[in-house]
This record gives C-alpha cells, sequence and structure tokens, in this order.
C-alpha cells in the first residue's frame, strides 16, 4: 500500500474541508474547535506544591489521545475515506478498526489505490442519523466525543455506537441520557418510537435477537418507558392528590395522564393499565381512568383500528389484575358478486 497521506493543504485544488463534510460542500455535523486540554483537565490551583500553585502539565496519554482526536477533526494523514449520508470523511484505519463493523467493511472492501475507499449505506437504518454517526466515529479516537450527548441527539448516537459496536460506554452513556430525558413532553416522541421497533411474537423469543439496531437496549427502553407510563408519570402529576377547588377543566394531573394514554399504542396501553403497579388508586380509580382514556381514544388513536372495552372483574377473574381491557376488530365487509 502506498504511504500517501492527507496534508492540511489543499485538496485537489480546493481549501482543505472538514471532516463530515459533504460531498456536494455542506459542512456536516459541527464538532467544537480542537482545544489542547479538551476542558476536562484541572484547573492550574489543584495542585498546590509548599504553598505555590503549579501548572498542570498534561500527560503523554492525553497528548496523545489530544493530537489523534485533532487527526479526526481536519483528516491530516488519512488513509481511509468513508462515505456515508452524503458526507466524506477522512480517517484512519488503525483507529477504525476498533469497530467491528468498521473492522469488517475494510477487511472486505477490495482496495485498488492507496487511498482505502468505503461506501456505507444506511437507507435501512434511519435511526443512525448524519450527527449521531458523526459522534460515535470521534469516540473511536477520543472519549470527548462523549460530550457532544444531548438528550436531543442521545438516541441518534446510541443507535450508532450500537452499529459500529466496540464503544459500550459511549452507548451506556447515551441511554442513561435517553433514560432521564422521560418527561411530559416528550413522552409522545418516545411512544412513537416504542411502537416502531419490532418486538417479540412470544415469550420464546430474546431481547438480544431482536431485529433493530438497538439491539438489547431496544427492550431497557421499551421497559423504561413503561416504567414512566405506570409509575413515574403518575407521581410527577400527582393523580391521586385530589384536584385544587379552584382547578381549570382539563388541567389538573389526571387530565394530563388521560391525554398521554389517549396515544398510547394499544397493547402499552392495555399492559399498563393492567399493571398491578400503576399507580392511580384502587382498582375502581383504574378502571374508571381506563374508562374514560377509552373515550379519549375513539376519537383518535383507536379510531378505525376495532372497538376497545374495559371491564371491572370481581373475584379476579383476569388473571393478577382486576382490570381487564380488550379489543374487538371490526370485520372486513364482504361483498356479494353477483354471476
Amino acid at each position: 500500500m502506498s504511504s500517501a497521506a492527507s496534508s492540511s493543504g489543499s485538496l485537489n485544488g480546493r481549501a482543505p474541508l472538514t471532516n463530515g463534510t459533504s460531498s456536494h460542500g455542506e459542512v456536516g455535523p459541527s464538532t467544537p474547535s480542537f482545544h489542547p486540554t479538551n476542558g476536562t483537565h484541572p484547573p492550574p490551583s489543584a495542585y498546590p506544591v509548599n504553598g505555590y500553585s503549579v501548572p498542570y502539565q498534561p500527560s503523554q496519554n492525553e497528548q496523545i489521545i489530544d493530537h489523534l482526536y485533532h487527526a479526526f477533526q481536519t483528516g491530516n494523514y488519512a488513509d481511509t475515506t468513508l462515505h456515508v449520508h452524503g458526507s466524506v470523511y477522512r480517517l484512519h484505519a488503525v483507529i477504525l478498526s476498533r469497530s467491528p463493523y468498521l473492522a469488517h467493511l475494510m477487511s472486505t472492501t477490495p482496495q485498488t489505490t492507496g487511498q482505502r475507499v468505503i461506501y456505507v449505506n444506511l437507507e435501512q437504518e434511519p435511526e443512525v442519523t448524519k450527527e449521531g454517526l458523526a459522534i460515535a466515529l470521534g469516540y473511536l479516537y477520543s472519549s470527548f466525543s462523549m460530550s457532544l450527548i444531548k438528550p436531543e441527539n442521545a438516541r441518534d448516537v446510541l443507535a450508532a455506537g450500537c452499529l459500529l459496536g466496540g464503544m459500550d460506554d459511549l452507548c451506556q452513556y447515551a441511554y442513561e441520557t435517553c433514560r432521564r430525558s422521560l418527561s411530559v413532553e416528550t413522552i409522545n416522541t418516545w411512544l412513537e418510537f416504542i411502537d416502531a421497533i419490532p418486538q417479540p411474537t412470544n415469550g420464546s423469543a430474546s431481547p438480544d435477537v431482536l431485529p433493530t439496531v438497538f439491539g438489547h437496549y431496544a427492550q431497557r427502553l421499551r421497559e423504561d418507558v413503561f416504567h414512566f407510563l405506570v409509575v413515574t408519570l403518575p407521581e410527577v402529576l400527582e393523580v391521586r392528590q385530589p384536584p385544587p377547588p379552584d382547578a381549570a377543566s382539563g388541567s389538573t394531573g389526571r387530565d394530563v395522564l388521560l391525554r398521554v394514554y389517549a396515544q398510547v399504542p394499544f397493547e402499552l396501553f392495555k399492559a399498563a393499565v393492567e399493571s398491578p403497579t400503576f399507580s392511580i388508586g384502587s382498582d375502581q380509580a383504574r378502571f374508571k381512568f381506563a374508562k374514560d382514556a377509552i373515550e379519549l381514544r375513539k376519537r383518535g388513536i383507536a379510531r378505525g383500528n376495532g372497538e376497545e372495552t374495559v371491564v371491572l372483574a370481581f373475584g379476579n377473574n383476569y388473571g393478577s389484575s382486576a382490570v381487564h381491557v380488550t379489543r374487538k376488530m371490526r370485520k372486513r365487509q364482504l361483498w356479494k358478486v353477483n354471476t
């Protein structure tokens, strides 16, 4: 393999491009400009000696990591070109080999020139966004990339990290950020996500083999959303407390919870309402809540998807739950054809 390496000079007669720049000249996901300390080192006064403060000197390992991350940001001395999401990354094979996914691509992609060129098609992985992939690629070079994870992009980073592999710390941090982002304001978005990911059709399937890029994190996120619906959200909204006398109609915690449950997919709605851990009060209170929620669902998510009903089972005829939700699918109309 030739030793041709990219430098900081012009590239093909054009000004040098930073990594993640699209092939059409559009700048991709931005990352903070390189700083030799990445903002992670202690202040100079952190190590007083005999009454005098000693300036902090980064260790050799830290300097190497900073240098590698700078190489990721600039693409200097790259030997591999990665084309993905309409963007071009100039990267380094020895670093990319940390990812099992990219290592496999490099080992199976024919190399006809000194520069290794890899094309990645992610049309089948819509959760792996341009921003999430850029952060995950940066993590191969330095853990500083984790500081770029926010509630708004955490799920994208988790998807990219799971796809590339070999970055458990990044995935765990992104997952925890996702879990902490659950709120009244974001629950509908998470419900759409949970409804879209595949799930086992029977109890024999393992969550680890779900056909989704998130792997076992898909089931963990599903369980987190369920716990938020049946325990956290009722507690936050204080639905078990009597509403104040001057509360406006539709503004109580119970009203907000009803609007949320009116958007929950049926299987999740059924499991939540029937759950003994649903923190809303007695079985009678849970039955009344389910009945009111179903009335709201008839105007929205359940419209045209069958008739939902709820019963209060005296004597516990439905297993461990006294409240039971069913759905009767509408029969398709049959047309008589005259011969």
